[in-house]
């Protein structure tokens, strides 16, 4: 069993729970409360599914979306820093097995700073989890530039999480099925990652860092269609869009266990550029283990992936 670090991994802290649980009206309540009780336990349970996954450190976040759906900014700025300051007590209490993605709140982007620059120096954690837009505002809004500009000054990796879009899509009206997990938030997260990319803020703020999880939301499978889209069009940018992919952006393999896309993902991005994650509890921690152990990789690539490129992101 090969040593792990999980980058996507869940939790809830008693002051984001009404966020939370509107979005699991579609789920069946037994398996509502059996998630809810892992997301709210740092003990037994989670570390019992880590172990069994060889997982040695979990990088703890929220589950959204957390104060990315609150539309009072001083109320998402408290709540935030809440949050925080409670995950903060859970990796004291157990700093071998857990570290941190802070939640921020950027509808004040001012405070926003301040709180992911406390989180990292003070609280030290290893950046941030956004989750998707915030009441339809997207990471490259030029209002969030003095965001970009501290997260860069920090080199603090910004992991986009998936949410619901403003509007559900047209085209997936009559399929729930594909609503949400399936399809989806896959869309809506690649889409926002390709904003920042389309955007120029990667010009703007070349060593900025951002996380996807899925295997990069499909932008592995597009490179190459991005690059002859935007000459096309004539997008003014420094690099090809691929670039910057392969730049700014990592990925984790979260939900998605299958060796066809680490395959796709390890060559179009290359191999420190991809990294182990579970998504406990939405996802099952021990077959997201097995299957780190398991696909054909070459041994120090799978060393790679599965612990020494978060170790070397993170500083872990």
């Amino acid at each position: 069993m090969v040593r792990k670090i999980a980058l996507e991994e869940h939790f809830l802290s008693p002051g984001l729970v009404d966020y939370w649980r509107p979005t699991m009206t579609e789920v069946a309540a037994p398996v509502v409360e059996q998630l809810f009780k892992r997301l709210t336990d740092f003990g037994e349970l989670r570390l019992a599914s880590m172990d069994r996954a060889g997982i040695a450190r979990a990088v703890l976040s929220i589950s959204g979306p957390g104060v990315q759906a609150e539309r009072d900014a001083a109320m998402a700025t408290r709540k935030a820093r809440e949050a925080n300051d409670f995950l903060a007590v859970e990796i004291e209490r157990r700093p071998d097995r857990y570290a941190g993605f802070a939640h921020i709140a950027v509808q004040d982007p001012k405070a926003a700073v301040d709180e992911l620059e406390r989180c990292m120096r003070d609280l030290k954690f290893r950046g941030a989890m956004i989750n998707g837009h915030t009441n339809g505002q997207y990471l490259d809004d030029p209002a969030l530039y003095p965001f970009w500009e501290r997260a860069e000054a920090l080199s603090a990796l910004i992991y986009i999480h998936p949410t619901d879009p403003v509007v559900p899509a047209p085209v997936l009206s009559g399929v729930p099925a594909l609503r949400r997990a399936t399809w989806e938030w896959g869309f809506e997260t690649g889409s926002h990652a390709l904003r920042l990319v389309f955007s120029g803020l990667f010009d703007r703020f070349p060593k900025a860092r951002v996380g996807l999880g899925h295997m990069g939301e499909t932008l592995p499978y597009l490179l190459s269609r991005f690059d002859s889209r935007a000459k096309l069009y004539g997008v003014k940018l420094a690099k090809p869009p691929s670039q910057y992919i392969k730049d700014n952006i990592v990925v984790t393999v979260s939900g998605v266990y299958a060796a066809e896309p680490l395959r796709c993902a390890l060559g179009a991005l290359g191999r420190d550029r991809v990294m182990f994650a579970a998504d406990y509890p939405f996802e099952n921690a021990e077959e997201a283990g097995h299957f780190m152990d398991t696909v054909a990789l070459g041994e120090d690539e799978r060393a790679d992936v599965a612990y020494n490129n978060a170790a070397k992101l993170l500083g872990l």
